[in-house]
């Protein structure tokens, strides 16, 4: 661990080792079931509800240095906590106020004898909150672990400051972009008014307020009659932290045109210095778009102003994007931070929440004194997934697509799944089942999948239905989403051995197909009139997303997806012992799937359409109703075959892309997926970095819903799947195209899967399979299948 000392507005670390102090979120016995001896705690004088920055401090002192201490800490909205000056965590994990989650910290390595400091900055956006922000108040909580140490626990002794260096800015962002915006404002700083030093051990903190109880009381899940937070452990790691280098400096320009910027500015160690009575500007390169905290340190420069405005890529007049690589003839607009500085050295700027970006752009007013830019770089930040899994091929291209598919599906993970980093910060199902699917298959690590899972449970409205997308202070709800949560848990329940955990949530599946059988039609056996926001793709032709029939009823596309799902429900029930259900599922999918193949199948065509009337069809209709079984067995194949071939079919943008494949391997066509890798290959021609929301023209730049190929190598062109729950077994069916040479690996519950194929000119098949110890399962090729033990073995196929 490196331990650095920081004076700043943001503190840090350069390296963050979360594991050497972020400990389990485990709660002490006597804090399971009674009520917390800490007080949660405020500032006074300050609306509860506000906007507003504040500091806290607890100074102690210790004889003697203890082994351990640990404390739990949490806050709403947010905290960044520090020990005598050492970066130790942020948080808490974004949650709702039913799960408000706290993390759990061992302290002692950052201790020492006598004066120590537990201080915290913690922050309530107020009306500005990012979409994702659930918030009741403003507050702060510490709890020691052990009793010895309930001196620590956050109550009246505590001290704190309101920081009025803070304003919101940026708040026109979405006005600005003429988009939906929603991940909260900038940040103004006015470094004069900031209390520099407040989370070191020898600042003087006699001036600051005495912190003020917050009318609630602190109370774990199971405990309480009048709670405004139920606590929970977080049940994530703290996000990872790690220094990224800007990689280029694209424009700098003075309307006086004497100020050149060197090359050498960006690198470490090379300070810039802006004579007095400047304007500049800076455009910089990431290299690849990413999700950071920016880190600005500056000397000198009283009266200067900086913006710094952040963008995935420059735009055109028109607000075209075009290569992502270019911004002659572009501009860089967006969201956007402002630091003030007060002359003082070494004054350290970061934003208070993370940034995306590729772009940066710099605009730098200096006043009567030069200013000196000391450093800036990035802290970039997520979910600390270690990727276990790999892939090569002899078809070096594919390469990009494996590397960018990760990186976007990277970004797109933090406290919880995001969409998209820039723009939302929302975790939806439709895009969260696809993102569980690459971390598991990708690193193993199932944590922040059942954390998704519990969060869309804990969403349900008394309808019966999860949100379309939580945690959210806006309620939305997307029906065919709530099928996904299903189709989520069902892969959980395939792909990991925790069938308690499967179990837990079995309670939310009824409502959700309640709800559903709710809205059949009876004289078409097809979902009627649907309520809320029936969301498909982006599809040309579907309005907002909603496909045909979706609004005034009978919709192929929809009612095909309940019967999907369905199977998926029955599959489960039957599992765990719920035979009634199970046939009760299996029965209305029967029924379902002859209503639908009776109206809508064109047999002219060999094609779903989108309703009975069949003036629509789609490629969506006709693959979900292949992976739903509503097509016969032995046609399904020719449906397929005229879903890639028909142009004039409603085409599936990059995230439905996901259940083409899907429906292509079911129906053998799977050796035709290296082929459909063109949209992916069209998008790092045009400089993305990572992979977009939709085609062209589209908002974000990165959707990890388009990472599906991080996903696909594995599952597809490898053909690794599991062959029974828990992924007890493993069947293997390779998709090799036109390859002739993979090798590849993935996590398995009980250790690693390995393969490498070879195959020649003839298409017989050779190379050689590992399984864990004590996993068996099958190979499978062109009709060819032969046993799997655990352990490696040869394999040869024709």
């Amino acid at each position: 661990m490196l331990k650095k000392h920081f004076i700043g507005i943001i503190a840090i670390a350069t390296v963050f080792n979360t594991q050497v102090i972020a400990q389990p979120s485990v709660f002490h016995p006597r804090l399971l079931h009674e009520y917390w001896p800490a007080h949660w705690i405020c500032c006074p004088g300050v609306p509860a509800s506000a906007y507003g920055v504040f500091h806290f401090r607890k100074t102690f002192q210790l004889d003697a240095m203890p082994a351990q201490l640990v404390i739990h800490v949490t806050a709403d909205n947010r905290y960044h906590l520090f020990v005598n000056g050492h970066d130790v965590g942020r948080g808490p994990a974004r949650g709702d106020t039913y799960n408000w989650n706290v993390e759990t910290y061992d302290i002692a390595p950052y201790l020492q004898k006598g004066k120590n400091v537990l201080a915290a900055m913690v922050w309530n956006m107020g009306e500005y909150a990012p979409m994702a922000q659930i918030s009741a108040r403003t507050g702060f909580l510490v709890q020691a672990d052990d009793p010895a140490w309930d001196v620590l626990n956050t109550n009246r002794n505590w001290k704190v400051l309101h920081d009025t260096a803070y304003q919101p800015c940026a708040r026109e962002t979405a006005a600005r972009l003429h988009t939906y915006f929603v991940t909260g404002p900038g940040d103004a700083v006015h470094a004069a008014n900031f209390p520099w030093g407040w989370e070191q051990t020898d600042y003087d903190d006699g001036s600051w307020l005495q912190a003020e109880d917050v009318p609630a009381a602190a109370v774990p899940a199971g405990v309480g009659s009048d709670n405004v937070w139920t606590l929970v452990p977080s049940p994530i790691p703290q996000m990872e932290y790690s220094p990224q280098r800007l990689q280029a400096i694209r424009l700098s320009s003075s309307p006086s045109g004497a100020f050149p910027v060197r090359d050498t500015f960006i690198q470490p160690h090379h300070p810039l210095t802006i004579p007095a009575h400047q304007q500049v500007r800076m455009i910089l390169d990431q290299g690849q778009e990413t999700v950071a905290y920016p880190v600005l340190v500056v000397n000198g420069g009283a009266g200067s102003n900086i913006r710094i405005t952040y963008a995935e890529a420059a735009v055109d007049s028109n607000g075209r994007k075009g290569n992502r690589n270019e911004i002659k003839g572009k501009h860089i607009l967006g969201l956007y931070d402002e630091f003030y500085p007060d002359g003082g050295n070494q004054r350290r700027f970061s934003p208070l929440w993370i940034r995306a970006y590729r772009y940066i752009q710099l605009d730098i007013t200096t006043a009567d004194d030069p200013l000196t830019v000391d450093d800036f770089y990035g802290i970039y930040t997520g979910y600390p997934f270690h990727r276990l899994a790999s892939f090569a091929s002899n078809d070096s291209s594919l390469q990009s697509i494996w590397n960018v598919g990760w990186h976007t599906a990277r970004l797109c993970a933090g406290e919880t799944y995001f969409d998209c980093p820039y723009y939302e910060q929302l975790q939806y199902e439709g895009d969260t089942r696809i993102q569980a699917l690459i971390s598991l298959y990708n690193t193993g690590d199932d944590r922040l999948m059942r954390k998704a899972i519990h969060d869309f449970y804990d969403s349900r409205t008394p309808n019966g239905l999860t949100q379309g997308r939580f945690p959210s202070h806006r309620l939305q709800i997307i029906p065919p989403y709530s099928l996904f949560w299903i189709s989520m848990l069902h892969d959980y329940w395939m792909l990991r051995p925790d069938t308690d955990f499967v179990k837990s949530y079995l309670s939310g599946i009824q409502p959700i197909l309640s709800w559903y059988e709710a809205h059949v039609d009876p004289a078409y056996n097809m979902l009627g009139p649907m309520d809320w926001w029936s969301f498909v793709d982006w599809a040309g032709t579907f309005p907002g997303g909603s496909p045909a029939g979706a609004t005034d009823g009978h919709s192929a596309i929809l009612t095909c997806q309940l019967i999907y799902t369905l199977h998926q429900a029955a599959d489960l029930f039957e599992a765990f012992g719920y035979t009634d259900q199970a046939a009760h599922y299996s029965q209305l999918a029967f029924r379902l799937a002859q209503g639908v193949f009776t109206h809508c199948f064109d047999m002219q065509r060999m094609e779903m359409a989108n309703t009975p009337e069949k003036q629509q069809f789609s490629q969506h209709a006709s693959i979900l109703a292949v992976l739903a079984d509503v097509i016969p067995a032995q046609w399904q194949r020719q449906v397929m075959q005229n879903v890639l071939t028909d142009t004039s079919l409603d085409q599936v943008t990059f995230y439905f892309r996901f259940y083409l494949t899907q429906a292509m391997v079911k129906v053998g066509l799977g050796d035709a997926y290296v082929n459909q890798l063109n949209p992916w290959f069209d998008m790092l021609k045009i400089g993305l970095t990572t992979f977009a929301e939709k085609p062209e023209p589209t908002r974000s730049d990165c959707h990890a819903w388009s990472a599906s190929p991080a996903y696909d190598f594995l599952a597809t062109i490898c053909g690794i799947r599991p062959a029974a729950p828990g992924f007890a077994r493993v069947a293997i069916t390779p998709h090799l195209g036109h390859l002739n040479h993979v090798v590849a690996s993935m996590p398995h519950p009980r250790g690693m899967i390995r393969v490498e194929f070879f195959q020649d000119k003839k298409g017989k098949l050779t190379g050689e399979v590992s399984l864990p110890e004590h996993v068996d399962g099958y190979i499978e090729w062109r009709g060819s299948r032969i046993a799997l033990q655990g352990g490696s073995q040869a394999i040869m196929l024709p």
